[in-house]
């Protein structure tokens, strides 16, 4: 045997398993870095969103993702085919009404929710139907017939329940009717008007433009708080930037998806911004008395349903209002 039979195990076996090994050890190294790096980068994240969530009050990456399926969905509902918004309207009042419903109800407050439900989403079809006069009388019946199955409550209930609380519970009820199936409702009537649809688009784009101004330049440079008492987080400098954010919006989309002067958009915006703003405080002073931080939360990074409309109600009457004016006065083209 040759001194090159003797020496071949040697070149062919230990050094090729020592190599093998030290290229496991490289690789589980730069494995176990890899993951240091991406845990610190998460940590990074997690850290500057959670800077982020406590000026703001909200998660970032959430409420985007929930803000751009809901936009999605309302565009979906308006642009396809107009009669869908309905379905989009109703849903969302259902779920608005159960909300605060349940936070009457944890307030001592005995309202029936499914028959409020039942009664406000009912209104939705007949207001696009029947205009603004069928949303007025359908809203009076849905007072009255939720006042209706509170009192046979009563009557059939056991036990005696004092007049001053039924009273209390009535006025409950009829107050979840007005404020939300009501304001809601004007929305589904300008969507049912000849290109009401786009100014239904307009006033949502226009409150949610108001409502990233103020997210905006409250965090950034949010120090003069507003109504402190109320809600603790809004201030002045983010009421600035909601005006410019709503105004410029408003401007743009008046001229770009209405047809109509540019700048019939400075008084829609300001108009909007100073109902945005009302319906935020509103609902806010609201959750204050019902003493709760969110109505809810099924909406991440939003709350609940009630705490994205709280701006978008009151600004639907002042929108229809505006539509009517435009018309009346021949300004759209």
């Amino acid at each position: 045997m040759s001194d090159d039979d003797h020496s071949a195990p040697d070149h062919s076996g230990e050094p090729k398993r020592h190599s093998r090994a030290e290229f496991e050890a490289k690789a589980r190294a730069n494995v176990a870095e890899f993951e240091a790096q991406v845990r610190a980068t998460r940590a990074q994240f997690e850290e500057a969103n959670a800077r982020i969530e406590a000026r703001a009050g909200r998660n970032l990456p959430f409420a985007i993702g929930v803000g751009i399926l809901l936009g999605g969905l309302l565009i979906v509902s308006l642009i396809i085919l107009k009669w869908l918004f309905i379905v989009f309207a109703a849903v969302l009042v259902a779920f608005a009404i159960f909300e605060l419903g349940t936070g009457l109800r944890h307030a001592g407050r005995d309202v029936p929710r499914v028959a409020s439900i039942v009664v406000g989403v009912a209104v939705m079809p007949v207001a696009f139907f029947f205009g603004v006069e069928g949303l007025w009388l359908a809203t009076l019946a849905a007072i009255a017939l939720v006042s209706l199955y509170r009192l046979v409550e009563v009557a059939t209930g056991r036990g005696r329940v004092p007049a001053r609380a039924v009273i209390q519970d009535l006025v409950a009820g009829a107050f979840i009717q007005l404020y939300v199936t009501f304001l809601a409702g004007f929305l589904v009537v300008l969507t049912h008007e000849q290109h009401g649809e786009f100014w239904t688009l307009t006033s949502i784009i226009v409150v949610v433009g108001a409502d990233i101004g103020a997210y905006l330049f409250g965090v950034l440079w949010g120090k003069h708080l507003m109504a402190p008492k109320i809600s603790p987080k809004k201030t002045w400098e983010g009421f600035a930037g909601a005006a410019l954010f709503s105004v410029v919006a408003a401007m743009l989309l008046a001229w770009l998806m209405l047809g109509v002067p540019f700048w019939v958009g400075i008084p829609l915006g300001v108009l909007l911004l100073l109902t945005g703003t009302g319906g935020d405080l509103v609902e806010s002073l609201i959750k204050r008395d019902l003493g709760i931080k969110d109505i809810s939360s099924w909406l991440p990074g939003h709350g609940g349903f009630l705490d994205r409309l709280d701006s978008i109600l009151p600004s639907a009457a002042i929108a229809y209002g505006a539509f009517l004016v435009v018309t009346k006065l021949g300004l759209a083209g």
